[in-house]
Formats: C-alpha cells, structure tokens, sequence
C-alpha cells in the first residue's frame, strides 16, 4: 500500500507522453511521479485516490494532477460491458511547460491551473465533456500536431469555473535547482517510509541540511510541516484501506503508522469530519 516511484520516461524525439491505457481492470496502484499526469477515464466507473482524498469516478472523469502526488484509480465496473477500462493520459514534466510558457507570453495563464494540480483538479461536466473528444484524438493525431493540440486543451481547461481541488494538501519543489534536487529526496524518502515513526536525523542528512534548515524548506515547498504532511499520506491510505475492505480500525492504525485505534480516529475526524467507521459505511452504501 506505499505509493511506489513509477519512472515516466518521454520518448525521444518528443516533448511530453501519451499512453492510451486499456485493461480488463485498474487494479489499485499507489504511486507518484516528478511529471504533471492529466488523465481522461472512459467506459469505466470505479474509486479515485489523489492524495488523502477518495471518491467515486465515472465516465468521462478527467483530472490533473501536479508533480510527486500519490495517486491510483480502482475500477470497479465498466459502462460498456464488450469493451476494457480505457484511460488517455498525458505526461509532461515541469520543465517542459515552463519552456512553453515562456516562449509564449499568452500561456502564461496556465501558471494557475498548474499551481493547483499540486493537490489535484477535478474538472466540472461540460468542460470534461468538451476536452474528451480532444484527447480522444490524440491517439490518432500526429506527433508534430499533439504538441499543439495539448497546449491548447490546458488553455481551454484553465478557463474552467466549475473545477475543484482534492488533495488538502499540495507539494512545491521550489525554483532553486539544489532545493528542488533536496526535495525530491526527502519526499522519496516520505513516500517509502511514511508507515513507521519519522525522525529528523536521517532526513536532515538526506537533505544535507540541519534539522530546523530542513524543516524551514519543507514549510516553504509544502505550506505544512513534516509531521502534517506525514499525517496526510497516512490518512490517504487509511482512506485506501477503508474503502476497500473490512479491516478493524485498530490493523488499519498500525499499517498506516498511527500508534493505534483511537489515534487514528482522532487524526481521521480532523483530517476528513468524521469517524473512519463512518467513512467506511459511505462505500458501503455505493
């Protein structure tokens, strides 16, 4: 159940990728990534998992989501019942959108979509509906073409009124290239070993940095402490835990790194509003 590092590598000769996904299933995969993943769900219905937030998909479900935010999607049915669980996703890295936003002053509206996806976007009905016939056809478009086509699809997203965060949380690795490099080596040590009790030592000799060096950075790349964002990936995968099965509350605490049950349940209420038995009874009810 720890988010795993999927390494996305872009192909030669282009600038960002396009991987049209088609399963008998989407078997749960926990996972994270440096890259910005914008993926359009078809034909399948099912549990989204972005960060500490859970909720049902459907057809036509499109998100964002920003670079390093755990993230899996758990099909549970699928609409057409002839045809597999199809996802059109587009990979593109941080560097690459930056290059394009300067070269072309008027992109430089997407900056805000972009800072948002750190906690994932949802975007609203008829702007999904809109984008999906786009992103459809770039499996068949042509590669000098997609580059284009895909700029302007974020230009139409970013104009969306009705899109919401999920995630509570968002991560930053900052502009400095040496903070960016120490970032991403603390959160890849986060993401491993968020389970078991988390000490400043070995991440501050991570980072190369003092503990309150560290801590300072960490406030400013994630606008939350250690501590807290600890405490979200281990209500994320409670979220994960709960949704799926019928573990008691006491095995979910210990799996996830709370001390125990009414840990856990203290953490649950102020992170999500209620109990963890209540959100478990949400699912059941689906």
């Amino acid at each position: 159940m720890r988010p795993w590092f999927e390494r996305v590598t872009i192909p030669q000769g282009q600038s960002w990728r396009l991987f049209d996904r088609r399963l008998p299933e989407f078997p749960f995969n926990w996972h994270y990534h440096p890259e910005f993943e914008l993926t359009l769900t078809v034909n399948s219905r099912g549990m989204r998992f972005v960060g500490d937030h859970v909720e049902t998909y459907d057809d036509g479900d499109l998100v964002l989501l920003g670079p390093n935010l755990p993230h899996a999607w758990q099909s549970q049915a699928v609409i057409d019942g002839e045809g597999p669980h199809r996802a059109v996703v587009c990979w593109f890295t941080h560097d690459w959108i930056e290059a394009m936003i300067a070269l072309a002053p008027e992109l430089a509206g997407l900056r805000a979509l972009l800072a948002e996806s750190g906690r994932g976007v949802v975007f609203g009905p008829a702007t999904a509906r809109a984008a999906r016939e786009r992103l459809l056809a770039l499996v068949d478009t042509r590669i000098e073409q997609r580059v284009l086509d895909l700029l302007s699809i974020l230009v139409e997203l970013s104009g969306d009124p009705r899109r919401g965060p999920l995630a509570s949380g968002a991560v930053s690795l900052g502009e400095v290239p040496r903070d960016k490099a120490r970032m991403a080596r603390v959160l890849d040590w986060l993401h491993e070993h968020y389970t078991r009790p988390i000490e400043l030592a070995p991440l501050a000799e991570i980072a190369h940095l003092s503990p309150s060096q560290l801590q300072r950075m960490f406030k400013r790349s994630t606008r939350m402490s250690i501590s807290a964002y600890v405490a979200q990936l281990r209500i994320g995968h409670a979220c994960a835990m709960l949704a799926q099965g019928d573990r008691p509350i006491g095995v979910i605490a210990g799996e996830v790194g709370f001390a125990d049950g009414p840990h856990l349940t203290r953490q649950f209420h102020a992170a999500k509003g209620m109990p963890p038995r209540a959100y478990r009874a949400l699912f059941r009810k689906m």
